[in-house]
C-alpha cells in the first residue's frame, strides 16, 4: 500500500494523533486496500456535534494516517449542537428526536453511513430489523482472531445477534467489588472471593460493620459516590431483570414477591447501617476545618469495607495511596478486588460490563470493504496495545489487560462474569414518547422512604405504588406529556 510521508500530513492533525500513538505507531499496519483511488468512509454515531475532534483522536486519526487515500466522515444521528440554544426556562420544550428512528434514517437513504458505532440496545434493535451486516463470514475469510477477545465481551456481542457476531468493540467498561483487607483482618472475617452471592457478601458486610457516628464503619457501598437506598435497590435488582412496568408502560409490575424481597433486603441493610448511603457521605469523619482530599470517598477514608466501583477507581486508589504515603495524616489502603456479587437465581451473571462502542457495518453500506478494514484495525492487536494504557476502559483483547503500575491485584474480577442483560431499546423510546415517565419511579422513591421510616412494610408500600403508578400510566397513555409534580411531594 502506498503511504504518504508523515511529514506530508497536516502538522496539527499529526500532533494530535501522535499524542495517542507515538510509542506504538511504528508497529501499526493496515491491510492493503483493493483500490488506490481516493475513497470516503462514512461513520455514524448516536450523538455528536460540529466539533468531532475528540472522537477523531480516539478512533479515526491513526487509521487515516495509515490509509491516506481514505477520508472519514463522521455523521451523528442526533446533532446536539442546537441544544445549547434551547430556552430551558420555557415550560414547553421542543420534542426530543427518537434515537432509534434517527439511526435508522442514517442507515438508509441516498447516502447511508457505512459504519454505525453504538450501544448494545441500539445494535440489538438494528439486528432484529436486518439493518446490519453479519461479520462471521468476514471473520472466517480473513482468519481474524477472536480467541483473545474477553469471553464476557464476546458473550455480550453474541447475545445481540442470537449467537452470531454483528459488531465488535475495541474497549469496554466494567465494575468490580473492592475490599479493604485491614478491616476484614481486624474483624476476623474471611475477605470476599470471586463468585460470591449477594447473600454471602451481605453476611460479610454485616459482620465487619462496627462503631457509630463519625467512627462508623459500614460493611458495603453499592456506589463509589454514595447513593440513595432506593437506587441501591435498583442496582441490586438489575441482574434479575425486574421491571417497574410492562413493555408498553400500561401496567405496573412491582407488586410481587421478587420486588418485596429486594425492598426488604436493601431497606434493612440501610437501616442497620450496614449499607452506606447518602447519610454516610454527609457524616464527615473529620472536623470541618481540616483539609481532607478524601472526603466523600468512604472507601479511601477506611469507613466502608467494600464498595462496587468501576475500573477507573483503580487509578484513583493508586493516586490516593501515593498521596497518603507522603502525608502522615492519612493511611494508605491495602485493597484488592473480586467479581461483583451474583444472585443465586442468576449464577455467573452480574458483571457490570458496558459495551458502548460497538462497531457494525450497515447492510446498505456503500463502502463495506473499507468499513471492515476499519473495524478489523480498531479491534486488532496493534490498537489494543495503544488503548491498553487507558485509565477508564479495558481493552477487549485479554492479552493486553494487565494490572496497573506493576501492582498485584485480581484484574480478572472486571471481566469474569457475564454482563447483566441490557435495557430494552423500547425503554428509551417510552421515555421519549412520555417525557415525564420518570415521575412514576420518583413516586416509588416516596414509598420506599416510608418503608425506611418504618411507616409501611415493603409489601404494603409496593402495593400502593402499583395502584398509584397504574393511575399515572393510564393518564400518560391518554396524555403522553402529562406531569405529576403533586404526587412527588
Amino acid at each position: 500500500m502506498k503511504k504518504r510521508s508523515l511529514l506530508a500530513r497536516p502538522v496539527v492533525t499529526l500532533l494530535t494523533c501522535m499524542t495517542l500513538v507515538a510509542p506504538a505507531i511504528a508497529g501499526c499496519t493496515a491491510a492493503e486496500p483493493s483500490q488506490q483511488q481516493e475513497r470516503v468512509l462514512r461513520l455514524g454515531t448516536l450523538y455528536g456535534s460540529n466539533d468531532d475532534s475528540y472522537f477523531r483522536q480516539q478512533y479515526t486519526d491513526v487509521f487515516e494516517v495509515l490509509n491516506d487515500n481514505i477520508t472519514i466522515e463522521i455523521v451523528p444521528a442526533i446533532d446536539q449542537t442546537e441544544y445549547q440554544y434551547y430556552d430551558y426556562t420555557q415550560k414547553e420544550q421542543p420534542e426530543q428526536p427518537d434515537q432509534l428512528e434517527s439511526v435508522k434514517k442514517m442507515l438508509t437513504g441516498d447516502n447511508p453511513v457505512d459504519i454505525i458505532i453504538g450501544d448494545v440496545s441500539t445494535m440489538k434493535s438494528l439486528v432484529q430489523e436486518n439493518m446490519l451486516k453479519q461479520l462471521d463470514p468476514l471473520i472466517a475469510e480473513d482468519k481474524f482472531d477472536t480467541s483473545d477477545i474477553v469471553p464476557t465481551v464476546l458473550d455480550g456481542i453474541k447475545d445481540i445477534g442470537d449467537n452470531s457476531i454483528y459488531a465488535l468493540t475495541p474497549t469496554f467498561s466494567s465494575s468490580a467489588l473492592f475490599y479493604n483487607k485491614a478491616i476484614f483482618q481486624k474483624a476476623g472475617v474471611e475477605p470476599p472471593v470471586d463468585g460470591s452471592t449477594w447473600d454471602d457478601i451481605f453476611d460479610k458486610a454485616r459482620r465487619v460493620t462496627s462503631g457509630e457516628g463519625k467512627d462508623q464503619i459500614y460493611g458495603i457501598s453499592l456506589n463509589q459516590w454514595g447513593s440513595d437506598a432506593f437506587y441501591d435497590a435498583q442496582t441490586y435488582a438489575a441482574p434479575l431483570q425486574l421491571r417497574t412496568y410492562d413493555d408498553k408502560a400500561e401496567k405496573m409490575t412491582v407488586d410481587n414477591d421478587s420486588w418485596e424481597k429486594v425492598w426488604s433486603t436493601i431497606s434493612k441493610l440501610s437501616r442497620d447501617k450496614v449499607l452506606a448511603g447518602q447519610d454516610a457521605m454527609n457524616n464527615n469523619s473529620g472536623s470541618p476545618e481540616e483539609f481532607n482530599p478524601f472526603q466523600g470517598n468512604l472507601f479511601m477514608e477506611g469507613r466502608t469495607a467494600m464498595v462496587i466501583a468501576d475500573y477507573g477507581y483503580v487509578t484513583r486508589l493508586i493516586n490516593d495511596n501515593k498521596y497518603a504515603e507522603k502525608n502522615e495524616k492519612f493511611n494508605p489502603i491495602d485493597w484488592d478486588v473480586v467479581t461483583p456479587p451474583v444472585h443465586q437465581e442468576k449464577p455467573g451473571v452480574g458483571g457490570n460490563v458496558y459495551l458502548s462502542n460497538l462497531m457494525a457495518i450497515n447492510s446498505s453500506a456503500q463502502n463495506p470493504d473499507d468499513a471492515w478494514e476499519f473495524i478489523k484495525f480498531l479491534n486488532g492487536e496493534e490498537w489494543a496495545k495503544i488503548r491498553a494504557r487507558s485509565s477508564y476502559e479495558l481493552v477487549s483483547r485479554k492479552s493486553y489487560i494487565k494490572p496497573k503500575e506493576g501492582l498485584d491485584y485480581n484484574i480478572g474480577a472486571f471481566y469474569t462474569l457475564k454482563p447483566t442483560p441490557p435495557v430494552n431499546m423500547n425503554q428509551y423510546q417510552l421515555y421519549q414518547k412520555m417525557p415525564n415517565l420518570w415521575q412514576v419511579d420518583q413516586v416509588g422513591q416516596k414509598y420506599f422512604k416510608q418503608v425506611m421510616d418504618n411507616k409501611k412494610t415493603p409489601k404494603e408500600a409496593l402495593a400502593e405504588w402499583q395502584k398509584e403508578g397504574n393511575e399515572m400510566l393510564l393518564k400518560l397513555q391518554k396524555d403522553p406529556k402529562a406531569s405529576f409534580e403533586d404526587k412527588l411531594q
